[in-house]
């Protein structure tokens, strides 16, 4: 799928808030430059850069994280097609600048509402408030589980869950990006690592991770 193949229908497949708008309106929305199309691995946003508008992702997925002065990475949530990103309307709701990054992790295309129309759309559209504020619930609750386990969870519990959260047997993961999502550092993610494939829970490959003892992981995770 390609920017230029975007129209209003898979806008509101996919943001139904945005239904009930006159079709002037819709498309308005999607006039060209609205739809953007980045690489993987591309920035969407930066610490401390202005936010120009609110993203509404059509295709790909976006990874939020916040870098420690060290270099080390805290992954925060990700943003899948038809969801979107609460720093990015908590910078718009609060006229304030970006407090972590958003990175490409896969090819994306996505709309960015104009800073202006989405507050017309704060104001005036109650789906699309609606859907807002419905985002900061439950994004939330997740950042209050990952404040929690940061806090009061040991790392290999934390680990095993990550790695018992993926469906496949087989992941293509490198030990780095499982210590980023963890905001750890890598030779302590390896080290975990080595001893879940002492205990046979683990096999580990080149950056790929085989499980083989998911019962096992679990009992590790559930301690």
């Amino acid at each position: 799928m390609s920017a230029a193949a975007i129209d209003a229908s898979r806008l509101l497949a996919l943001y139904p808030a945005l239904a009930s708008l006159a079709p002037v309106r819709l498309a308005a929305l999607l006039q060209p430059g609205a739809v953007m199309e980045l690489p993987a691995g591309a920035p969407v946003f930066s610490e401390r850069q202005s936010c120009r508008g609110f993203p509404l992702l059509l295709g790909g997925r976006i990874k939020v994280c916040k870098i420690a002065p060290n270099g080390r990475e805290l992954m925060l949530y990700r943003v899948e097609p038809g969801g979107s990103c609460i720093i990015s309307s908590s910078c718009l709701l609060g006229r304030s600048d970006y407090n972590a990054r958003g990175i490409a992790e896969t090819p994306l295309i996505l709309l960015l509402l104009p800073a202006p129309v989405f507050a017309e759309l704060m104001l005036g559209h109650a789906p699309f408030r609606d859907f807002v504020f419905h985002l900061f619930a439950e994004r939330l609750a997740e950042l209050m589980q990952l404040v929690e386990e940061v806090a009061f969870a040991r790392l290999d519990q934390r680990l095993a869950r990550l790695l018992l959260a993926r469906q496949d047997d087989v992941l293509t993961i490198t030990h780095q990006q499982l210590a980023d999502e963890l905001g750890s550092v890598r030779e302590i993610v390896s080290r975990l690592l080595k001893g879940f494939a002492a205990q046979g829970l683990v096999g580990l490959g080149r950056e790929q991770i085989a499980i083989l003892d998911r019962p096992g992981l679990q009992g590790i995770a559930a301690v």
